[in-house]
């Protein structure tokens, strides 16, 4: 089973992501998105799979959103794209891209949705926020 994460090491909500990919027995395929950003048909095809509208798959904190205009009414997807392939940062994550599904995995626990073995044993995010308690029970 290949799963692709696309990865901002510097992201609590991506590092709790890839850990519980990891903590499934799996070892993904890691793209650090802002070093090595995916081709604009690569993002239309991750997003669109995930049910999402390009719009919706852009991040507006801490990046250049509102001062490149990116939510003001007309903006187009190539205006998006071109917006992305410019400042990477843009693009929401982290996307996990698997056999199951895309998800854009926000909250990071969206992941076992997608995961061949959700069935991860207990899970507590970085913040200490419980997801998996020591039964083995979700937490909702």
């Amino acid at each position: 089973m290949s799963v692709t994460i696309y990865h901002n090491p510097d992201c609590g909500t991506s590092r709790n992501t890839l850990a519980m990919i990891r903590q499934s027995g799996v070892e993904p395929v890691v793209v650090e998105y802002l070093r090595s950003p995916p081709h604009a048909d690569t993002i239309i095809e991750m997003v669109g799979n995930a049910g999402l509208t390009l719009a919706k798959a852009l991040r507006q904190k801490g990046t250049p959103f509102a001062d490149l205009g990116l939510g003001e009414p007309g903006v187009t997807d190539v205006q998006r794209l071109e917006a992305i392939a410019a400042h990477p940062i843009l693009l929401n994550r982290p996307f996990v891209v698997a056999p199951k599904g895309t998800r854009l995995c926000r909250p990071s626990e969206v992941v076992l949705d997608v995961l061949d073995n959700p069935d991860i044993g207990p899970f507590t995010k970085e913040d200490g926020e419980v997801i998996i308690d020591a039964a083995g029970q979700r937490i909702v």
